[in-house]
């Protein structure tokens, strides 16, 4: 009998957010042990909750939910989208240039295909969120990487960008607030690249997933609100991050620039929006209360909130361990430190990962997962409550001590 195998496609494929060290990690809990799974950015498995905002609107509105909706979208929660991105700066845009989805994961597959043929290249970020990656692989397609300066806040590096850019080139992807590292962009940076998109005629693919969770009063720009109206800018956005609901898998896109230039990109999407109806629509529900409601972000983002307490608290355990350095997060729920590999003598972070698992029960992201191309980092998901977040520290410091690959 002929094994049944899945597509060539697939073969670069990877999540190690959910990857081998992850079943491992679900192995060893199957066996008794405690692990503390510091992969993936999922507050409700941390005791964040719903607010009451998004609780309300779902049970008061739920049984409007029940037939197929537009396939973009119910129009109640795509003017309240509309609105939310006009005040972020957005000009020239209506509730038709937005598209509702299950997530921006779904979403960013539908752009993905309906934008890059077989063989066409795509910008991305490196170390990047391997969604992106990944689609386009299964697209046919290829990813290019462009360096993000670690030395720079981890900021684009604008001329290893225009060196990467060919003939193939159709888009550049920019994930702002950054994941894994938590950067923020600077507006400069934003710029260079939106020239470097209109001199090349490249379409850019902007991650905001995260706008609403920045800290320190950091200045954020979004990309679509900085761009002039001849540049096609395609902004993901969600609420799975801001107001807790990742189960939801609520997420949207918002097609800005020149419609003319669109409009084939548009009939695309539409193809494939219209084949799954529609996104879910009890999700959907909730999307103009929880654009209204600020305040229940903010307070995890301020001295005293959740947030930024567990971020404090990591980084004061981060300071006392030898052998590790990191950029201080602006925004998300990440951080992205950096071993000393010659000190540990580390030459695969898989490796070290499993390592650090085994010994201590605490389940890491290592670099290669973000498509980072040297040994030496790793994503810690800072959700635990502050001491466990800085105890879980401390024991990764504890481990280091006595570490070093053979």
């Amino acid at each position: 009998m002929e094994i049944l195998r899945s597509t060539d496609k697939l073969i670069p494929v990877h999540s190690d957010i959910r990857g081998p060290i992850f079943l491992e990690a679900l192995r060893m809990q199957e066996e008794g042990e405690q692990v503390l799974k510091l992969n993936t950015g999922n507050p409700g498995t941390f005791g964040f909750t719903m607010p009451e905002s998004v609780k309300k609107a779902l049970m008061e509105n739920m049984d409007k939910a029940v037939p197929y909706c537009d396939y973009r979208g119910m129009p109640s929660a795509r003017e309240a989208i509309c609105a939310y991105h006009i005040s972020r700066g957005f000009r020239n845009i209506s509730p038709d240039d937005i598209f509702i989805g299950n997530g921006v994961s779904e979403l960013v597959q539908m752009i993905i295909t309906a934008l890059l043929n077989y063989g066409d290249e795509i910008l991305l970020p490196c170390p990047n969120y391997s969604l992106w990656a990944n689609c386009t692989h299964i697209a046919g397609a290829k990813p290019v990487y462009y360096v993000c300066d670690e030395a720079n806040g981890w900021n684009p590096d604008i001329a290893n960008i225009e060196k990467s850019i060919t003939p193939k080139t159709r888009a550049i992807v920019v994930i702002n607030p950054n994941n894994p590292t938590g950067a923020i962009y600077s507006k400069e940076t934003l710029e260079a690249i939106i020239r470097l998109a209109e001199k090349h005629n490249l379409v850019i693919l902007s991650d905001e997933i995260y706008d609403r969770l920045v800290m320190d009063d950091e200045p954020y720009y979004s990309v679509a609100a900085l761009a002039p109206d001849n540049v096609t800018v395609i902004t993901t956005n969600g609420l799975s991050k801001s107001h807790c609901i990742c189960g939801f898998r609520c997420g949207w896109m918002v097609i800005s620039g020149p419609k003319e230039r669109n409009r084939g990109f548009v009939e695309g999407i539409t193809k494939l929006a219209t084949m799954r109806l529609c996104s879910n629509a009890l999700t959907q529900l909730v999307i103009p209360a929880a654009l209204a409601d600020t305040e229940s972000t903010r307070q995890m983002l301020i001295p005293g909130g959740r947030l930024y307490e567990q971020r404090e608290a990591a980084f004061r355990a981060l300071a006392k361990i030898d052998g590790l350095s990191c950029v201080k997060n602006k925004a998300a729920f990440y951080i992205f430190p950096k071993l000393d590999v010659k000190r540990f003598g580390i030459t695969d972070d898989r490796k070290f990962a499993l390592d650090l698992l085994h010994e201590k029960k605490i389940l890491i992201i290592p670099g290669s997962g973000f498509d980072w191309q040297a040994p030496d980092h790793f994503r810690v998901v800072m959700l635990p409550e502050a001491p466990q977040m800085e105890k879980a520290m401390l024991d990764i410091g504890d481990f280091l001590e006595t570490y070093h690959q053979s």
